[in-house]
C-alpha cells in the first residue's frame, strides 16, 4: 500500500496509542475539575493540582500522538487519492491543535482555582466569570471543535480505506457510521444543544478494532486512486 510494508502496523500502534491516551487525559480531567458549578470545579482544581498538571501533560501527549497517527494515515493511504488525503490530513492536524489548545484552559484553571480558595471562595464575584470562560469557553469548546476536525477528517480516511480494499471492508464501514454520528453529535453540541456521550461511543470499539487489526494483520496493497500520481508523472 505504501513504500514502507511496516507502516501500517505502526499506523496500528498509533490508533490504540491515541486511545489510551485520550481515555487517561479524560478520566485524569474528570478527576481533577470534577463537576457542578464554576465555583466547585474551581475549588475542585485548586485541590487537585497535581492531577490536573498531569492531565493536562497527557492531554498534550495526545496531540502528539494525533499528528504521528495522521502522518501514517498519509503514508498508507496518500496514494488512494492525494487530495482527500491531504484534507483529512489538515482535518486531523486541526484537531490536534484545538485538543492542544483545550488544554490551555485546562492549565489556566490552576492559578485562578488557587487564588479563588485563598479569597475565601466568594459568590458572584470575576473568579466565576473567568472559570466560566476557561472552563467551557476554552477547555470544553476546544475538545468540541477538535471532535468536529476528527470526524471530517474521519470520514476522509476511512473512505479511502474503505475503497482500498486493504482491511475488511466491514470495519472501515463501521468507522464512516461511527464519525457521522459524531459529526452530527458535535454540530448539534456547537449549536448549543447537550449531546449524550452515546452519540460518540462507537469510535471506542471502532478505533480498538482497525488499531488492532493493523497491528496482526497489516493492510494488503490496494489498488491506486485515479489522482494518485503515476510512474510517468
Amino acid at each position: 500500500m505504501g513504500t514502507n510494508e511496516s507502516a501500517p502496523r505502526y499506523l496500528g500502534a498509533a490508533f490504540l496509542g491515541v486511545v489510551l491516551t485520550s481515555l487517561v487525559s479524560g478520566v485524569l480531567n474528570t478527576s481533577a475539575t470534577g463537576s457542578g458549578s464554576v465555583s466547585q470545579i474551581l475549588a475542585h482544581v485548586a485541590d487537585n493540582v497535581t492531577v490536573t498538571r498531569l492531565s493536562v501533560l497527557v492531554g498534550m501527549a495526545n496531540s502528539v500522538g494525533i499528528v504521528v497517527l495522521a502522518a501514517f494515515l498519509y503514508i498508507v493511504l496518500g496514494r488512494q487519492s492525494r487530495v482527500i488525503a491531504l484534507i483529512a490530513l489538515g482535518c486531523w492536524l486541526g484537531e490536534a491543535i484545538f485538543y492542544a489548545a483545550g488544554q490551555v484552559g485546562a492549565t489556566a484553571l490552576i492559578p485562578l482555582g488557587q487564588d479563588f480558595v485563598k479569597a475565601g471562595a466568594p459568590d458572584a464575584s470575576h473568579f466565576q466569570s473567568l472559570g466560566e470562560f476557561l472552563y467551557h469557553g476554552v477547555y470544553k469548546l476546544g475538545v468540541t471543535i477538535h471532535m468536529f476536525f476528527y470526524c471530517v477528517g474521519g470520514l476522509g480516511w476511512y473512505y479511502l480505506f474503505y475503497r482500498s480494499r486493504s482491511i475488511p471492508r466491514a470495519i472501515p464501514a463501521f468507522g464512516l457510521a461511527a464519525v457521522s454520528m459524531g459529526l452530527v453529535g458535535t454540530v448539534l453540541a456547537l449549536l448549543g444543544n447537550d449531546v449524550p456521550i452515546l452519540a460518540y461511543l462507537p469510535l471506542l470499539p471502532f478505533e480498538l478494532t482497525i488499531g488492532t487489526w493493523l497491528i496482526l494483520r497489516g493492510a494488503s496493497a490496494g489498488p491506486a486512486g485515479s489522482d494518485a500520481p503515476t510512474a510517468n508523472g
